[in-house]
């Protein structure tokens, strides 16, 4: 098991010091954490409000309304599970070793990009190359 991390509360990863260091590595961590703890939270908080609001409406516009609300708000949480599966495969590659690294060319993803999007794969000309791909293979 590694040592805990030193990390100041005003911590920023810099340009300047060696890519993917233990500091740099602990801050996309908590990052990453605190994120998906956020999602599970809104996710709780979603389950607990379905559970009350299954009340019996009479009016038909009304109902129809909150059915849309409500089909809403599990599409949202489903885009949000899917999230938490990135945000869990990022938190293996920092295990593994292999976080802040693109997975088609290997160079290194920018500081900016991942602190930005820190479940990022790709740096930006790789992501851009893969959605230009996908996109005319989209349209054949």
């Amino acid at each position: 098991m590694k040592a805990e991390v030193f990390l100041p509360e005003d911590y920023q990863p810099a340009e300047d010091e060696p890519f993917m260091n233990d500091r740099q590595l602990e801050y996309f961590r908590r990052k990453l954490l605190a994120w998906k703890d956020e999602i599970l939270e809104d996710s709780r908080e979603t389950i607990e409000a379905l559970q009350d609001s299954t009340r019996n409406i009479p009016d038909i516009t009304d109902r129809a309304s909150e059915e849309t609300d409500r089909a809403l708000e599990l599409r949202t949480r489903d885009r949000q599970r899917k999230l938490v599966s990135k945000i869990d495969s990022a938190l293996r590659r920092i295990d593994n070793g292999e976080y802040g690294y693109c997975e088609m060319t290997g160079e290194p993803i920018s500081l900016k990009r991942l602190d930005a999007r820190p479940i990022a794969t790709m740096t930006l000309e790789a992501q851009e190359r893969h959605e230009r791909r996908e996109k005319v293979h989209r349209d054949d």
